[in-house]
């Protein structure tokens, strides 16, 4: 019988995976041809202990957005706990913008991970989830027009993309999303 999961990491391998990534995420954000030795050296690993995470440049990569995705998702439910479900809906928002902006400086080192034989870039499933779980929180309360698409949010935040990531795109993704914030709220039956 085949294993379909990986075994749990140990807590100091699961630390040493999180510090790569970290290191990982910044360093190639500057430069999508860093050298993989100076990622590990960055996050204080050793060669072996990183490749035996990331074998390939282009495992760490996709590892990377993969996991900025996971990240974004895993926000959802926290803010609906703590939130009305419209406000949950758009701090979430920020943080598909953070993540977006990781995308644009990562552009280059994933263009070069998924353009290799055979490598498809991870899905948007949990992103695409976690969106449609606040979309329906909030239609339910009242707070958004009803019927609003997960597919009609993420064209309303195209913009987010074509920020550049190196500049002060925070102020413009405010206010872009609280654009996309007031078109959500018109129509909405509880407002």
């Amino acid at each position: 019988m085949g294993q379909d999961r990986e075994a749990p990491l140990r807590s100091d391998a699961q630390r040493n995976r999180t510090r790569i990534l970290e290191v990982a995420l910044a360093e190639l954000t500057r430069s999508a041809d860093t050298p993989l030795s100076t990622i590990a050296k960055k996050a204080g690993v050793g060669q072996g202990t990183f490749y035996r995470h990331f074998p390939t440049r282009e495992a760490l990569v996709l590892e990377i957005y993969r996991h900025e995705m996971q990240q974004v998702a895993d926000t959802a439910a926290p803010l609906l706990c703590g939130r009305e479900p419209d406000r949950a809906l758009r701090e979430w928002m920020d943080e598909l913008a953070r993540f977006a902006m990781t995308k644009a400086g990562l552009a280059d080192a994933i263009r070069q991970a998924t353009g290799a034989p055979g490598t498809q870039k991870p899905g948007h499933a949990p992103v695409t989830e976690a969106a449609e779980r606040l979309l329906r929180a909030a239609e339910r309360a009242g707070t958004i027009r009803p019927g609003i698409t997960v597919d009609d949010l993420f064209l309303a935040i195209g913009g987010l993309w074509t920020l550049d990531p190196r500049g002060d795109w925070q102020p413009r993704a405010t206010l872009l999303l609280d654009l996309v914030m007031d078109a959500l709220r018109v129509g909405a039956p509880g407002r």
